[in-house]
């Protein structure tokens, strides 16, 4: 069974940082894509920013110079550092974990999902 465990949201003032973090069990964390959306109130679930399993990655143009997207297979944990949040930011992140090899923009692609951590960004 695998799991995913989302963690590190919260409310931070417009301009300010967070890290989440997403721990993956049940599988081989090494050999999986993973991916991080958010979804606002209202909203679809939308792609943020994903990793392959040799560490390519890919941005969504509204977060591409302030997100990073990474990943330590050693702890089994993708993260995502958020820099200059901004208001429209405002969502719950999602990691999602794929057992191929690209990145996929789409989330009925993903195979699992975590719980969801809420970020609020206040202006």
């Amino acid at each position: 069974q695998v799991q995913l465990v989302e963690s590190g949201g919260g409310l931070v003032q417009a301009g300010g940082s967070l890290r989440l973090s997403c721990v993956v069990s049940g599988r081989t964390f090494s050999s999986m894509s993973m991916g991080w959306f958010r979804q606002a109130p209202g909203k679809g679930r939308e792609f943020v920013a994903g990793i392959t399993r040799i560490f390519g990655t890919y941005y969504a143009d509204s977060v591409k110079g302030r997100f990073t997207i990474s990943r330590d297979n050693a702890k089994n944990t993708v993260y995502l550092q958020m820099n200059s949040l901004r208001p429209e930011d405002t969502a719950v992140y999602y990691c999602a974990a794929d057992e191929g090899r690209v990145i996929f923009i789409t989330p009925h692609q993903y195979d699992y999902w975590g719980q969801g951590t809420q970020v609020t960004v206040s202006s």
